[in-house]
């Protein structure tokens, strides 16, 4: 049985976890991957570039979107749109590519109810609430309003971990690193319930 289609691997975790400082260790290592890059309203960052870090658009350009169904999921995030473009997506696993998300509780419950049969998910975080705030206020990019914010959005978070596959702690980059590569190697063996049963048909045809 030929791989016809690629498969996904949602990230999901707090502001800071470090979910893409693990994904830059492992990006080479897992084979071909696209990784989706959102589109949001907020306003971009000193450092980010436009259509590498985010597609930054305007609220009105989003809500356009939205009405078209462009979006495989999209939320609402400290009073700023963030969303994923389905077409990016689509092209991805048609040419057989893990997708990488990295998105947050809802959006992991809408893409696992768009693909659920090809998706593996994965919770990363620090340790302790208390890491997670030292980690926030050391890189220096968000006001103290916006931390707080982010914190109290983290301990809902967790709260829904029993949602994931898998939990990674992130206490120890390489440590974690290398278990979110085994989980990426894994994700690939993923198998859409379409192309098992027809294997199944195949199996009793031979």
């Amino acid at each position: 049985m030929k791989n016809k289609t690629g498969a996904v691997l949602v990230l999901s975790g707090p502001s800071g976890a470090g979910k893409s400082s693990l994904v830059n260790k492992i990006f080479k290592e897992i084979g071909e991957c696209y990784f989706s890059i959102s589109t949001t309203t907020r306003p971009i960052r000193d450092g980010e570039k436009d259509n590498v870090d985010y597609h930054f658009v305007s609220e009105n350009e989003f809500k356009r979107e939205i009405e078209a169904d462009n979006f495989l999921e999209y939320a609402i995030v400290h009073g700023n749109y963030y969303g994923t473009s389905l077409k990016p997506v689509k092209e991805a696993l048609s040419e057989g590519k893990l997708v990488i998300f990295d998105i947050d509780v809802q959006g992991n419950t809408a893409v696992k109810n768009r693909l659920g049969d090809i998706t593996t998910s994965v919770f990363i975080t620090p340790p302790t609430i208390s890491e997670l705030k030292e980690r926030l206020t050391n890189r220096s990019t968000d006001s103290e309003d916006v931390i707080y914010r982010r914190l109290k959005m983290a301990k809902k978070e967790i709260q829904r971990i029993s949602e994931y596959e898998f939990l990674i702690i992130n206490d120890d980059l390489e440590k974690a690193a290398r278990e979110l590569k085994f989980v990426a190697m894994a994700a690939r063996l993923k198998k859409p319930s379409e192309e098992i049963n027809m294997f199944v048909q195949e199996w009793e045809d031979g």
